[in-house]
């Protein structure tokens, strides 16, 4: 039963939904609910595209774990692997194990799909394995992996890339650069620089959302989960600018992480699927739950 709960451990459970409601918002983005004429078995390319992302971020988490061993030892030493509850190898295997499921579940929706998944598969271990600690291309690469991911999702409606499809992968990108730009603070006062970057950078979020709301017409329908998400997102950050210690930093970070579910339900609003936004915001409960029993980053 520990071994289970170990391997679940390593797979960021808390995550995973906020990857999940990625892929829902791009479903929304792409106007599946819009323009098809719904029915039982249009559920069907979706739960693919769920458990994809869900097997993509899981093997992108387990191979970060995989490749930092040896500092998580000093560093995060109650994580599965340097606290002995799963062997390097057995995390290797399983981390390979969930990136086919995800490649093979895209694969079965189309080869956009399936070209994605291996994009953000790619994605995800050269940020694991090489870009995490460059001060410029890491945030870039962190936040490609989410911008990719919310691709994924838009990728169920058409089998070829449109151009207007990386302005949508921006914003993701944007969002996750800063939350990694908040990670890396040392908690001193040099570091509020760094901090006001990512404040920035969070208003630009949110005002790219709302005029995309606005130019599709749901501007008021979207206010409605952009203040929860300013209010998840910002508070943390107020206190951290207050007083940029470690705990702080480390509050700010995880409330990013799990707020990604009301930037998704932000978007999936914005394009006037108002259901999808108050499914994916029904997630948030189960996120914060799993974020209490296991680690969110």
């Amino acid at each position: 039963m520990k071994n289970r709960l170990a391997y679940i451990k390593i797979m960021r459970p808390a995550n995973l939904v906020t990857s999940v409601t990625d892929v829902l918002a791009g479903v929304a983005i792409s106007g599946y609910f819009l323009t098809t004429e719904f029915e039982l078995q249009h559920l069907f390319p979706i739960l693919l595209l769920c458990l994809s992302t869900i097997g993509l971020y899981s093997g992108g988490v387990i191979f970060n774990d995989v490749f930092d061993l040896e500092r998580d030892k000093k560093e995060r030493p109650d994580r599965p692997i340097p606290n002995g509850s799963i062997t390097k190898k057995d995390a290797a295997v399983f981390g390979g194990i969930c990136f086919t499921v995800g490649i093979m579940a895209a694969a079965i929706v189309n080869l956009t799909s399936l070209a994605i998944a291996c994009l953000i598969m790619i994605a995800a271990l050269t940020y694991d394995k090489y870009s995490k600690h460059m001060t410029i291309s890491g945030p870039i690469n962190m936040g490609l992996c989410r911008g990719l991911n919310l691709l994924l999702g838009v990728s169920i409606f058409s089998w070829y890339p449109e151009i207007w499809w990386l302005v949508i992968a921006t914003i993701p990108i944007v969002y996750i650069a800063s939350l990694t730009i908040i990670n890396r603070r040392k908690g001193n006062e040099k570091s509020k620089a760094t901090l006001y970057l990512a404040a920035f950078l969070y208003a630009f979020v949110i005002a790219c959302i709302l005029f995309i709301a606005h130019s599709k017409g749901f501007f008021l329908l979207t206010i409605l989960f952009v203040i929860p998400f300013y209010l998840m997102i910002f508070n943390p950050l107020f206190k951290t600018l207050d007083d940029p210690i470690g705990k702080n930093i480390g509050k700010s970070v995880k409330a990013g992480v799990i707020a990604l579910i009301l930037l998704n339900a932000a978007w999936a609003s914005a394009f006037g699927v108002w259901y999808i936004a108050l499914i994916i915001v029904g997630l948030l409960p189960l996120s914060l739950w799993l974020n209490r029993a296991f680690t969110v980053n």
